[in-house]
């Protein structure tokens, strides 16, 4: 028995859109109506999200009864904790702050088993190889391991074109925020020299053949980014989603007492 297939990489491969959001609640039930909410894919966020070891695999078991599939963004692109969340059972990781080809080759032989790659092999308690129950998992693993990086700075623009040229990276995602931030626009990804830079990487990253991804919570930025060849699109968050909700009930009520 093979490994099970990634439809989230087939997807990309295919040079379809999908469509997807964040979570950052770290519990069972909100990521369970996430999950059922009609998202291609949700990020289950464990680099500014509360989401730890155990908060993961609770969302990964959760979301394995829906039909969103799991992207895991790890805190940092460490061996060790990359190791971990693919023997919990994610396929596609997303790895923040890539800013060198040298970075994604390392990634690439993190999420890829020996000889090639350095993923460690413990079937036995690996919930990815059904506890040893998946025969040709360790031969088969790798095809559907998709990984994800994310370029945020001036510093990974500045290497994207290498970084684009490292077999293994399937997509890249554009973190608007951080850029904008680096860039010396703090809390404004919509400045005209942001956009710019966006698209602009989107566009390369589209033409080198990798898929190109981003965060957009505003629907002209989603809406070029699209016109710009983006392929997996976050549209939002589940805690800005019930924020604003709450706030805007809220307030409504509230303006009634006069």
């Amino acid at each position: 028995m093979p490994a099970p297939i990634n439809p989230f990489k087939k997807a990309l491969a295919d040079g379809e859109i999908q469509f997807g959001c964040w979570l950052g609640i770290p519990t069972g039930f909100t990521t369970e109506l996430m999950g059922h909410a009609g998202f291609d894919w949700l990020v289950i966020d464990g680099e500014h999200g509360p989401q730890d070891y155990r908060a993961t695999l609770n969302a990964l078991q959760v979301l394995a009864g829906t039909p969103a599939h799991p992207v895991v963004r790890v805190p940092v692109g460490d061996t060790v904790i990359i190791k971990q969340m693919l023997d919990l059972g994610a396929q596609t990781l997303l790895v923040p702050m890539v800013e060198s080809a040298a970075q994604a080759e390392q990634l690439v032989r993190d999420v890829t088993y020996p000889p090639h790659g350095v993923r460690g092999v413990g079937f036995a308690l690996s919930r990815a190889a059904g506890f040893s129950t998946i025969a040709d998992y360790g031969k088969t693993a790798d095809a559907q391991i998709c990984l994800l990086v994310q370029v945020e700075n001036r510093a990974g623009l500045a290497a994207l074109d290498e970084i684009l040229a490292v077999e293994g990276v399937h997509g890249v995602f554009i973190g608007p925020s951080d850029l904008a931030a680096d860039m010396g626009h703090m809390s404004n990804p919509e400045h005209p020299d942001v956009q710019a830079a966006i698209m602009d990487a989107i566009t390369r990253i589209r033409a080198a053949g990798k898929a190109p991804g981003i965060l957009s919570t505003r629907d002209p930025m989603t809406n070029a980014a699209l016109e710009a060849g983006a392929q997996f699109v976050a549209v939002g968050a589940d805690v800005l989603l019930l924020g604003t909700a709450a706030r805007g009930l809220a307030a409504k009520w509230q303006a009634t007492r006069g």
